[in-house]
């Protein structure tokens, strides 16, 4: 059992249930994000399926789709593509070009520009430098169904869609991948071009 308020410390405002594994979290985020919707406060712009806090700054030629919150005092740069349901919580930048999808995105942390990050949920004051990636999906192996690993066990999710679970306070350098299922501690340093690769293909 992977408990993510270890990881992510403001991860218990957001959902109280401690009984679903991230990934679950990440399949079941559309049903959570309906529920969030119906407690938005008037501080919150909504058009269709979009929450926008007034604080908040959109720039040019950005497109929503799906159920998307964004929080207080957040950024989200020219032509980045949101594509829900997705979670952006408070002083969040999303870097111009970048891609978010189905994913939660914490306090104070920071998305460059010409990003990936996919199925996955990102702890408080990471930085992703440009061009960094949380893959969700591998392409290349036949067994494509993703297992974890976390204090030496390896965990099956049972699911083909799962990017990573980013501890806070992490930093992610230009170019670095994160592989599907990727779990990393707090503080954790990925250097500029290094893959994450946290469990090989069983032969």
């Amino acid at each position: 059992m992977i408990s993510i308020t270890d990881l992510i410390e403001n991860f218990s405002d957001f959902d109280s249930d401690k009984n679903l594994q991230p990934w679950e979290i990440i399949d079941d985020l559309e049903i959570i994000l309906n529920e969030k919707f119906n407690h938005l406060d008037d501080d919150f712009i909504i058009s269709g399926e979009t929450a926008i806090h007034k604080t908040a700054v959109v720039e040019q030629n950005v497109i929503f789709k799906g159920k998307i919150i964004i929080g207080r005092n957040s950024f989200v740069g020219a032509n980045a593509y949101l594509r829900g349901p997705i979670y952006v919580a408070e002083n969040v930048k999303i870097g111009p070009g970048s891609e978010i999808k189905q994913s939660i995105i914490f306090n104070d942390t920071a998305v460059a520009h010409f990003n990936y990050i996919g199925n996955s949920i990102i702890g408080s004051s990471i930085n992703f430098e440009a061009g960094s990636i949380c893959a969700n999906h591998y392409n290349e192996r036949k067994d494509k169904t993703i297992s974890v690993l976390f204090n030496s066990e390896i965990i099956k999710t049972n699911t083909l869609k799962f990017g990573a679970l980013v501890g806070d306070h992490s930093r992610i350098g230009a170019n670095a991948v994160l592989s599907p299922g990727t779990i990393l501690p707090k503080e954790s340093i990925v250097k500029r071009l290094e893959l994450i690769e946290q469990l090989k293909e069983e032969s």
